[in-house]
């Protein structure tokens, strides 16, 4: 585990450490639980972590605990520096034909995600049949961004649910038609910003001949988080 706080080992007092294993509830530093012949792989390249993996005897994920989101992260692997270097040595005899697949596979990702685009903006002009067509298009990319973790990419939107796409609309006014971001910054609650500009949203959905909207409780598919100069929310 990598340790923000630099702690010592319970078993040697070494330390300050910044990889640690929390053992029987208390940190040591890797040669006393017989890892320290190890060496950190940092994550990002994946084909370099699972072949390294494939040719360690022994390996250890690393992982890192992220506060504003409660939970622990992978940061990359321990390997044995020799298996690291026949990984290594791998990856560059087919470093071509991988990078080849990667632009086939990428080509792919983009046809499908255009093509996704595209439905989803025709589901928003039919529910929403008054919403520009360019407004329509931007509401249906920034929903459906790849690896966004948004409405448009979960199960619901990439059915084109009337609930997801209902939902990215609502978000798309929010944020682009309502003083709804300053009123965050300015630190106003999430929830009682949110009752201030309902009636704005209800407005522009009903001026696009949308249904008459339940809005979402507040914090609904969205995290806050704050700042030194305010809060934003993550869209």
């Amino acid at each position: 585990m990598q340790s923000l706080r630099r702690k010592r080992c319970a078993g040697c007092r070494g330390g300050p450490l910044s990889l640690v294993v929390v053992e029987e509830g208390v940190p040591r530093c890797l040669d006393c639980v017989d890892l320290g012949h190890l060496v950190f792989l940092p994550r990002g390249d994946a084909a370099l972590t699972r072949r390294s993996r494939e040719e360690s005897a022994l390996w250890a994920v690393v992982v890192r605990f992220n506060r504003r989101r409660s939970r622990y992260e992978r940061q990359g692997v321990l390997v044995e520096e020799a298996a690291l270097a026949r990984a290594e040595a791998r990856c560059l005899a087919d470093a071509e034909a991988r990078r080849r697949r990667r632009a086939r596979d990428a080509g792919r990702r983009a046809v499908e995600d255009e093509r996704f685009v595209a439905d989803f903006a025709a589901e928003v002009r039919r529910l929403f049949p008054g919403c520009p067509a360019e407004r329509a298009r931007a509401i249906a990319a920034h929903a459906g961004a790849r690896g966004s973790g948004r409405v448009g990419r979960s199960a619901s939107g990439r059915a084109l649910s009337e609930e997801a796409v209902t939902s990215a609309v609502v978000a798309s006014v929010r944020h682009l038609d309502t003083p709804y971001d300053r009123l965050i910054m300015s630190d106003v609650p999430r929830r009682e910003a949110r009752e201030r500009i309902a009636e704005t949203v209800r407005e522009v959905v009903r001026g696009w001949g949308g249904r008459p909207l339940r809005l979402p409780a507040a914090g609904h598919r969205t995290r806050q988080a704050g700042t030194t100069s305010g809060r934003r929310e993550e869209r």
